[in-house]
C-alpha cells in the first residue's frame, strides 16, 4: 500500500517534471499561432509622446504597471519554491501581479508560502487550486488555508479535465464539481478567478461562470504551454495512442477571446494561452481582454540551462514587454489602454 509519504514524494517528482517539460519545444501546441492573424490597426500620424504613454493598470484591486502579470506554474517542491520566490521578487521589482500554481502538493506538505507575500508586499497574489480537490471533502477548508497562507489578493480555481484525463495521477472524477464552484465563489471572502489551463474557454461556459459570480474569468486557451501534451509525455509509449488524437484538443485564444466578449460584454476576461510578448498583450487588449498573462515565456527567461535562475534576465524581459506595449499604443496612437480598446 502506498503511505502519505511516497505519495508526496511522487508528487514532487511530478511538478519537477512538469518544469522540465514546460521549458521544452514539445509542450507546445502543433497549430499556427492565432495571435499572427491578427493585426493591429496602424495609425501613421500619431499625436502623442511615446515616452508619456499611460499602460498602468489596476487588479484584484491593487495598482499595476502594466496590463499582464505572471501567470500560475508549479509548486510544492523545493526547485518550485525557489522558482516562486525569484518570481515573486521580479513581479515586486517590476510592480506587476504574480499566480503561484496548484497549492495542492505545498498545503499537503505543510510548506509554508507567506514568505512570497513578505517578499513581494505591494502586489496582487493569486492563490491556485483545482476544482477536483474544491469539490472533495474538505476542499473549502484546503481554498481558505491556501489563500491564508498566502495572504492571496485573490483565489484561481482552474479547469483542467484533459489535462486531468490524461495525467497518470489525474482525477477521473468530476461530478460535483459545480455546484462546489458556484457555493465557493459566494462564500470566498476573496475574489475568484476561474481558470482553464491551455484548452480554453466556451462562451458558453463563460456565461455560466460569470453568472455565478466569477470575478474574472482566465481564458487559457490552446496555443501555450500544452498539459496535454505534457501529461502524455509522462507516459509509455505504448500508453499514448489513446490520447494522441487530443493533443491540441481545445479553441484557440483568439476564438475564446472575441466570442466570449461577444457573448459578456460587461464580464472581465484575462487572456492566456500563448501570450509570447507584449505586441500579443497589446492585440488581447485590442480584442477585449481587460488582463494578458504568460507562464512559459517567464519561466524561460528565469530558469537558465545550468538550472540557474536568473532575475536580471526576467525583469528584462518584462520592461521589453511594457515598451512593446506602448509601442503598439503609440503606433495605434492610443494614449493609453482604455483608447487601446476602443479603436474600431
Amino acid at each position: 500500500m502506498t503511505n502519505h509519504k511516497d505519495k508526496d514524494i511522487e508528487a514532487q517528482f511530478r511538478k519537477d517534471a512538469h518544469l522540465d517539460l514546460a521549458k521544452s519545444d514539445a509542450a507546445l501546441a502543433d497549430i499556427a499561432h492565432p495571435l499572427d492573424r491578427v493585426t493591429l490597426p496602424h495609425h501613421a500620424l500619431p499625436q502623442l509622446h511615446l515616452d508619456e504613454i499611460d499602460i498602468n493598470s489596476y487588479f484584484c484591486g491593487r495598482a499595476v504597471t502594466a496590463p499582464f502579470y505572471i501567470g500560475a506554474m508549479t509548486g510544492g517542491t523545493d526547485r518550485a519554491d525557489a522558482i516562486n520566490l525569484a518570481l515573486a521578487r521580479a513581479a515586486q521589482e517590476a510592480q506587476i501581479g504574480f499566480a503561484v500554481g496548484s497549492q495542492r502538493a505545498s498545503l499537503a506538505a505543510d510548506r509554508d508560502m507567506k514568505i512570497l507575500r513578505k517578499t513581494a508586499p505591494d502586489i496582487p497574489i493569486i492563490g491556485n487550486l483545482g476544482i477536483t480537490q474544491l469539490a472533495r471533502d474538505g476542499g473549502f477548508d484546503m481554498a481558505n488555508r491556501a489563500i491564508d497562507s498566502l495572504e492571496a489578493d485573490a483565489m484561481a480555481i482552474h479547469l483542467n479535465p484533459l489535462q486531468e484525463a490524461a495525467q497518470i495521477e489525474g482525477d477521473r472524477d468530476w461530478r460535483h464539481t459545480a455546484d462546489a464552484l458556484a457555493t465557493f465563489i459566494r462564500q470566498s471572502n476573496v475574489p475568484v478567478i476561474i481558470k482553464e489551463v491551455g484548452a480554453g474557454i466556451h462562451p458558453t461556459l463563460a456565461k455560466e461562470l460569470h453568472a455565478m459570480g466569477a470575478a474574472y474569468i482566465d481564458l487559457a486557451a490552446l496555443g501555450g504551454t500544452n498539459w496535454t501534451r505534457i501529461e502524455t509525455l509522462r507516459r509509455d509509449k505504448a500508453d499514448r495512442a489513446l490520447f494522441e488524437p487530443f493533443l491540441d484538443w481545445g479553441i484557440d485564444l483568439v476564438t475564446s477571446l472575441t466570442h466570449c466578449r461577444e457573448t459578456l460584454p460587461d464580464a472581465k476576461l484575462i487572456a492566456s494561452g500563448g501570450i509570447r510578448h507584449g505586441l500579443d498583450v497589446a492585440k488581447s487588449l485590442y480584442l477585449g481582454a481587460n488582463m494578458a498573462c504568460a507562464a512559459g515565456p517567464f519561466l524561460k527567461a528565469l530558469e537558465q540551462t545550468d538550472a540557474s535562475l536568473n532575475e536580471k534576465n526576467l525583469i528584462n524581459v518584462i520592461d521589453i514587454w511594457k515598451a512593446q506595449i506602448k509601442l503598439a499604443c503609440f503606433l495605434t496612437n492610443s494614449q493609453n489602454l482604455q483608447e487601446l480598446r476602443q479603436i474600431p
